[in-house]
């Protein structure tokens, strides 16, 4: 008997399916409460090379959902603590573990030799870049999001539609789960889902989960789902996120975090403004405007209100760093 008897034992993997997995390297961005579910899913199934990125440390406000650390983790980086712990439980696969950020910047490098891409990060900004990346890439994304007691898993790109034709705009009144909160067990439900679709898009199985949305619902307990592979692609230009690096002398640069959360602002030159400032705040004519917050929530919400006023020339700055 093998590590794999069970799962090869499906006719619609056998031998030849479990080599495809063998063989394939999936890039896993974030590894939280997500990455919790989908790194050892994919571990234990036998996926060849497992690249996992996270910038966070390990704090004691993680672990009832973030099952794959422990308590003498705390303090550590997760992405070591998760690549620990992967192989562990499966030592035959290859594990990068890399402590950084992804921007516009550091997703190309990320990409590369990749097969697919799990978006388990609990960033507005990095969802967003990474379905830019993968549709030009034609790279398949499975995303996931949770909040609360609901959540939802879905198949983007790689030749179906991106996150942008499915969500064209944030909602104005998105939260986070360090501001709305969120239970462990729908966390892990939502992970086990994006697991799942990312090993059947490596398999090549039918039906596809490109283009595919599941819905948990586990305060209503209700699961439901719908396909999306005829979403249209939004028109005109979206809201671009860009780096420091994409910083230009000339743009006004507005810092929505407060000193207390951000001391140095992102830019010497940058007009620290709280979001509640930003309604009646009247940009400079003839300069772009980019707005900066961790997570690219903040910025969203108050290029949107610039953007209702009239104001074009916008971009993003999701600012890990800081």
């Amino acid at each position: 008997m093998t590590r794999y008897d069970r799962q090869t034992i499906l006719p619609e993997i056998g031998s030849v399916g479990q080599a495809r997995l063998a063989a394939s390297h999936v890039l896993v961005v974030g590894a939280g409460g997500l990455g919790s579910s989908v790194i050892p899913a994919l571990t234990g199934a036998g996926v060849g090379r497992l690249r996992l990125l996270d910038d966070d440390l390990v704090s004691e406000s993680n672990l009832h959902r973030q099952t794959i650390f422990r308590m003498s983790d705390i303090g550590q980086p997760k992405a070591d603590c998760a690549a620990r712990e992967a192989r562990r439980l499966n030592p035959e696969i290859e594990l990068q573990a890399i402590r950084g950020w992804l921007d516009p910047d550091t997703a190309g490098p990320l990409l590369e030799d990749v097969d697919l891409v799990v978006d388990a990060a609990d960033s507005f900004a990095v969802s967003y870049i990474l379905s830019d990346e993968c549709a030009r890439r034609r790279l398949p994304l499975i995303a996931g999001s949770v909040l609360g007691r609901q959540g939802y898993a879905g198949g983007f790109c790689g030749g179906g539609p991106s996150l942008r034709a499915l969500f064209p705009e944030l909602p104005r009144n998105a939260q986070s789960c360090a501001t709305a909160g969120v239970m462990g067990p729908v966390v892990a439900t939502v992970g086990a889902l994006q697991a799942q679709m990312a090993m059947s898009a490596l398999l090549g199985l039918e039906p596809s989960p490109i283009g595919q949305m599941v819905t948990v619902d586990l305060a209503g307990w209700r699961f439901s789902s719908f396909r999306f592979t005829d979403a249209p692609e939004p028109d005109g230009p979206a809201l671009p996120f860009i780096s420091r690096n994409g910083l230009r002398p000339s743009d006004c640069v507005i810092e929505l975090r407060p000193e207390s959360e951000s001391p140095s602002p992102v830019a010497p030159h940058a007009l620290r403004l709280g979001p509640e400032a930003i309604a009646e705040w009247e940009p400079p004519s003839g300069q772009r405007v980019v707005l900066c917050c961790r997570s690219g929530l903040r910025a969203w919400r108050a290029a949107r209100q610039l953007a209702d006023r009239g104001h074009a020339d916008l971009a993003l700055l999701a600012d890990g760093q800081a």
